[in-house]
């Protein structure tokens, strides 16, 4: 037998759903008694077990800011990206529209100005409705503020699945202590706080969280300068963000603003005449969409990313990566950076142009760095961070390591041999030993073998070997044969010739080519067994003319050294990050150490400066005009597979590295038979697409930073040959001594043989 109802207790019945709304709050013990009282008793003393009860009710709420954008910027202050998890810009309550606040009081809480946090009136009046089949909810602004305070405090300590959403998961409980939460926060705080809070923490539906970002998305426009209708269409989104969207239901949108806009005209926070104009104002949004992250920054992505690495790998910021992930991405930094924005744009055109059109997805990248105080001023490559149609797509870096100096990841491709950029170095330790650079050499030697005596007072005793009579080795090799002969220790790094390198090298100290390659900052840009940075060691002999993968920013800020007379800056990128209350937090600063002789600095600088007036790149020398030149110093590169190619230079103002090559895979792709901008190449050497890359970003930036004349070296480095200060006008042609030499790859089984080219 069926039991029936009694239908006076059947909650489809008015009387029902009455009774079962009493019958709910006699459980708690609490709510009739504690809800339905006013505001003023149930902040004075107790005069009954109930309210007792609710006063027992944990009042404390942590308001903690709510989770904010955090911006990065340019060294000029312009924005290149946004990060956030919430998109939110907190504005103060002057700064929001006044027909913002008096919209959302309409349509959320009439009675704001007169409640103590917790509206009986409204409570009762929503008991009454809902009793007669009408759902309608008594939440005031302040409980709605507190709701959203309790739900982003959770969001930020990750605990999502405890959020509480009203008529969702909610339960009485949750209910009173919300309550209680309100009447609190209503003695610790005004009504115009309160407001403020609201209207920027608040959400507004597509991403956009405060009324700050709403207007942006929505209206393309500020909090500051919303209309009347504007601000009634936003005010009344809050209810339901979804179903009165009006990007995909405008219909509902203008029912819901038209509502609102009724609801001010009845309050009389608005004339007829406004909320008539208002209501027959259609419904349009001008949409600016919220994209966030790197992959969508103005300018410079990839520098960005490596901000963002640098700030997510410094325990600074967090104990561990996901602290770390919530201060950047919720704490509404500020991180100011040592970006120039019209150095990365040209830098950006450059290596696009270079790399133009491309179908074999060729690599391309410039970086940039002041010599005196190591700030990075550029990161362009010729690939886009998301996938465009016709480009190259690659997330990768092409300037930067593979990771950090820790073992945290920088999100960097590892960088790239750098073939004959290496030799600066042998020639510096050169003249270190006091020896002249016009000093002859016999550079017809090719075989080094196993019992050469080389000089090496560092530790590790251990020299490799070119010797074709050893299984698996082979000769030292130049690409040309014209160039096995005596020249000039000059000569040889002029025209880049590897024999003149080893031919020098072994009338020095090894030791002394290392000490010089780590003090100015050279390592391996990808991790070997547990070391992140490995020693680029010039034992292992290939290393002298460039054998191991090198990243571009490395490079870049080992040449600055020469440019700053011999003293080797950290590269920085981040010079100022503020937290959303204006408070300092930990950023980068110059960091500078002497790293070579000031005399031996600016030696280097005469004979690179040579290198472009009549060595082997004579063809690259940067021009303001067809007329005015200004001193720079460079040095070409070339791998044994013509699959990496540089240059690296500098003036006194700026150091820059220009890359083309192969980015791909392993970079096995020799650079041979490809064709770039139409143009096919038997094989392609530093000053033919890297050259011109550099040259017409320094003809374009280095003017800003300065171009001064080096200071001119000892004329014992010279030995009398005259120090010169101004460059030579370029030949039009391919200097004929200006050979790529090349040598064979390694040998599988001991160290000493490799790449290498000029």
């Amino acid at each position: 037998m069926v039991t029936r109802r009694n239908p006076i207790f059947d909650t489809a019945t008015t009387l029902g759903k009455i009774l079962g709304f009493l019958g709910v709050s006699a459980i708690c013990g609490v709510l009739v008694a504690g809800l339905l009282v006013p505001a003023a008793a149930v902040s004075g003393s107790a005069a009954s077990g109930s309210i007792d009860f609710f006063d027992t009710l944990p009042a404390e709420l942590q308001v903690d800011p709510p989770s904010q954008s955090t911006r990065i910027l340019a060294a000029d202050g312009s924005l290149i990206a946004n990060l956030y998890e919430e998109n939110r810009t907190k504005v103060a309550l002057d700064q929001i529209s006044p027909f913002m606040k008096k919209a959302i009081i309409a349509v959320e809480d009439s009675r704001f100005y007169e409640h103590g946090g917790v509206d009986t009136t409204g409570i009762l009046r929503a008991l009454v409705s809902t009793a007669r089949g009408n759902k309608q909810g008594a939440s005031t602004i302040t409980q709605q503020y507190v709701n959203n305070v309790l739900n982003s405090n959770l969001a930020a300590e990750g605990k999502d699945s405890d959020i509480k959403l009203n008529g969702v998961n909610k339960g009485v409980g949750d209910k009173l202590r919300e309550m209680k939460l309100a009447i609190a926060l209503e003695k610790e705080f005004s009504k115009e706080q309160i407001l403020e809070g609201y209207l920027n923490i608040v959400f507004f539906n597509r991403d956009a969280y405060g009324i700050e970002a709403a207007s942006k998305f929505f209206f393309s426009t500020t909090a500051k300068d919303l209309t009347l209708p504007q601000a009634a269409l936003l005010a009344g989104l809050v209810n339901s963000p979804s179903a009165f969207d009006p990007i995909t239901n405008p219909e509902n949108a203008k029912q819901r603003r038209d509502l609102v806009l009724g609801l001010m005209l009845n309050q009389k926070k608005i004339t007829q005449a406004e909320h008539d104009a208002a209501v027959a104002t259609p419904v349009e949004p001008k949409v600016t969409p919220s994209r966030q992250g790197c992959a969508y920054a103005s300018t410079a992505p990839y520098f960005c990313d490596y901000v963002l690495h640098l700030l997510l790998n410094n325990p600074a910021y967090g104990a561990d990566l996901e602290e770390r992930t919530n201060t950047v991405f919720r704490g509404g930094l500020t991180i100011t950076t040592t970006l120039d924005v019209n150095a990365q744009t040209v830098a950006q055109a450059e290596s696009d142009a270079a790399a133009g059109a491309n179908p074999d997805n060729w690599g391309a990248s410039i970086v940039s760095v002041q010599p005196n105080s190591g700030k990075i001023l550029n990161m362009a490559q010729n690939t886009s961070f998301l996938p465009v149609e016709g480009k190259f797509n690659q997330t990768q870096n092409f300037n930067v390591d593979k990771l950090d100096k820790d073992g945290n990841d920088l999100n960097g491709l590892g960088g790239f041999q750098p073939g004959s950029t290496m030799k600066p170095f042998t020639f510096a330790e050169w003249l270190n030993e006091g020896k002249s650079m016009n000093t002859n050499l016999n550079a017809s030697v090719r075989k080094y073998p196993q019992n050469f005596p080389w000089k090496n007072t560092c530790p590790d005793p251990t020299v490799g070997w070119y010797d074709s009579r050893v299984s698996g080795s082979f000769d030292l090799q130049n690409s040309d044969e014209g160039y096995y002969r005596n020249m000039t220790v000059l000569y040889g790094l002029m025209n880049s010739i590897n024999t003149a390198t080893f031919a020098s090298a072994a009338q020095v100290d090894l030791c002394g080519i290392q000490k010089i390659v780590d003090a100015v900052g050279i390592h391996g840009g990808l991790p070997s067994g547990d070391d992140p940075h490995p020693q680029v060691k010039m034992t292992t002999l290939a290393n002298l003319i460039g054998s191991t993968q090198t990243a571009p920013l490395t490079m870049a800020s080992a040449f600055a050294t020469f440019a700053n007379d011999g003293k080797y800056c950290e590269p920085i990128a981040i010079t100022s990050v503020t937290d959303q209350t204006g408070a300092q937090l930990p950023a980068q600063s110059t960091s500078c150490r002497d790293a070579v002789k000031p005399e031996v600095a600016r030696g280097v600088a005469y004979a690179m400066q040579e290198v472009l007036n009549g060595g082997s790149g004579a063809l690259i020398q940067p021009r303001l005009s067809t007329k005015t030149n200004f001193p720079v110093a460079a040095k070409t590169g070339t791998n044994d597979t013509n699959g990496s190619t540089w240059v690296v230079g500098y003036t006194t103002g700026v150091a820059t590295a220009a890359w083309f090559g192969d980015p791909l895979g392993d970079q096995l792709r020799p650079g041979r038979n490809l064709t770039i901008n139409g143009k096919n190449y038997e094989s392609i050497d530093g000053y033919m697409i890297a050259g011109p890359m550099f040259s017409k970003y320094m003809a374009q930036i280095a003017p800003a930073y300065g171009t001064n004349p080096f200071p001119a070296p000892p004329t014992n480095m010279l030995n009398g040959t005259p120090a010169r200060t101004t460059p030579a006008t370029p030949s039009t042609q391919a200097p004929a001594p200006a050979p790529q030499p090349t040598t064979p790859a390694p040998a599988p089984s001991k160290p000493g043989n490799g790449n290498g080219n000029g």
